[in-house]
């Protein structure tokens, strides 16, 4: 009897993955772009020297390190807003200066209220379908006397998401629309936190069960000492968590354009780092929303005032701010709604 059930079981279990196999294959060969030229004429819009003067501007001394709630971050935030301004990238309806008040008394003591900053690309097909591409915009200001630039904590992030928005731009005055409305937040808050960022979870300006995914971008300027002897990497971290689907359209968008080695060693959820829940796409997944987050790893001037904007490798930066891009237009131009299912 107890072969039999041992049997029954065993033929159970081979079904059950012959059904996981078929379904990933089913999805490996559903992911592809309708005409990858126009993919890569918009992605090969980013640029190396488009990028570096974003981030030489959020990451210079003027800004004071960017602390939440004091002057030099909300001058950032003004910058990245006049930014949207001049490309003709619209806030939304309900708040038309682009900023989302972050109020003090959700913020940890003795930080003043301080903003998250929204534009969108409104869908053609699907306009009530978003597709949020963050990064967030703080750092950690002046200690003992030293400013903190973070270049690529987060300069980096916010650089690539400003010229993704002008990538978007472009292909949208080319007639190239996005069926789905691609949403670019910037949230405050996130080295004290997550503050930002759950806010903006929790009082939503777009409905959180009408957004697809969160693509977010902390730190891709730099390389991390597993990589010195191969730069040519990014880590992703929760592609799979929530959306098995996302995972492969993500890998897919590599294989097509960038080519990049995807390292999944911290989406290992027993991983020590836990980073999975350390940045601003961790309040979006606890909502069900399917997330990837791109980052390369510490380095030797991570949360140091050592982190300034000539240590950045910007023709990796592009690089990986073109995978992100392209990973952003599938889920945004796929005649199917992500999948919000883990296979």
């Amino acid at each position: 009897m107890k072969v039999l059930v041992a049997s029954a079981l065993i033929l159970v279990g081979s079904c059950a993955t012959l059904r996981h196999s078929e379904k990933i294959d089913n999805l490996k060969n559903s992911i592809s772009y309708d005409d990858e030229a126009v993919v890569r004429k918009y992605l090969n819009t980013i640029k190396p020297d488009e990028l570096k003067i974003h981030l030489e501007e959020v990451s210079s001394d003027k800004y004071n390190g960017r602390m939440t709630g004091e002057e030099g971050h909300n001058q950032v935030c003004d910058y990245i807003r006049n930014y949207y301004k001049s490309q003709d990238i619209k806030a939304p309806d309900s708040h038309p200066d682009y900023y989302q008040k972050v109020p003090k008394n959700v913020l940890p003591d003795n930080l003043n209220d301080s903003q998250n900053i929204i534009a969108y690309i409104e869908g053609s097909e699907f306009p009530d379908e978003y597709v949020f591409i963050s990064a967030h915009s703080d750092h950690e200001g002046i200690i003992d006397g030293e400013i903190y630039n973070g270049a690529d904590d987060n300069g980096s992030g916010t650089a690539a998401v400003l010229e993704m928005a002008e990538a978007f731009s472009i292909a949208v005055e080319d007639g190239y629309r996005p069926k789905r409305s691609i949403v670019f937040l910037h949230v405050t808050a996130e080295e004290v936190g997550l503050h930002g960022s759950r806010y903006y979870s929790n009082n939503p300006i777009f409905p959180i069960e009408n957004t697809v995914s969160n693509l977010n971008i902390d730190m891709i300027g730099r390389v991390d000492p597993r990589h010195e002897d191969d730069e040519n990497y990014i880590y992703l971290i929760g592609s799979d968590r929530i959306s098995t689907e996302l995972h492969f359209i993500a890998q897919k968008a590599n294989s097509a354009f960038t080519h990049l080695n995807l390292d999944y060693k911290y989406n290992d959820e027993n991983d020590s780092n836990r980073y999975y829940y350390r940045s601003d796409h961790y309040n979006f997944a606890v909502k069900g929303v399917p997330v990837i987050f791109f980052f390369n790893g510490e380095h030797e001037d991570y949360t140091k005032p050592t982190d300034t904007a000539d240590k950045i490798n910007y023709s990796l930066l592009t690089k990986r701010a073109k995978l992100i891009f392209a990973t952003a237009w599938y889920i945004a131009n796929s005649n199917e709604r992500l999948n919000p299912e883990i296979i």
